[in-house]
């Protein structure tokens, strides 16, 4: 059973990137995902969730317009797209499941099932 963030990468201000968050050992559709960040030296932060049974999104303020979560459930994938990046962006970026999971503002505080192993973003012109 694991979990897998990728898509990571340098990039430029303005760019956009697409992350993924694949499942392998169990069915993602049943799951709601909760991406998160950690920038160094800060603590981790909730950036986005979708819910398991209706779709359901929520986006931090600081992501909000910019970024778009979905998933693809044929793929067994959620996506995180990242559009406008911006230099307060750079962070890793982790993707975590959780059977059934709501997808409320209060997403960072869930107890999650599975953590994928996180993947670097860093803008920078």
């Amino acid at each position: 059973v694991q979990l897998q963030a990728s898509g990571g990468g340098l990039v430029q201000p303005g760019d956009s990137l697409k992350l993924s968050c694949t499942a392998s050992g169990f069915t993602l559709d049943y799951y709601g995902i909760g991406w998160f960040r950690q920038a160094p030296g800060k603590g981790r932060e909730g950036v986005s969730c979708i819910q398991s049974s209706d779709g359901r999104t929520y986006y931090a303020d600081s992501v909000k317009g910019r970024f778009s979560i979905s998933r693809d459930n044929a793929k067994n994938t959620v996506y995180l797209q990242m559009n406008g990046l911006k230099p307060e962006d750079t962070a890793v970026y982790y993707c975590a499941a959780e059977l059934a999971g709501p997808c409320t503002v209060d997403f960072s505080r869930y107890e999650y099932d599975y953590w994928g192993q996180g993947t670097l973003v860093t803008v920078s012109s």
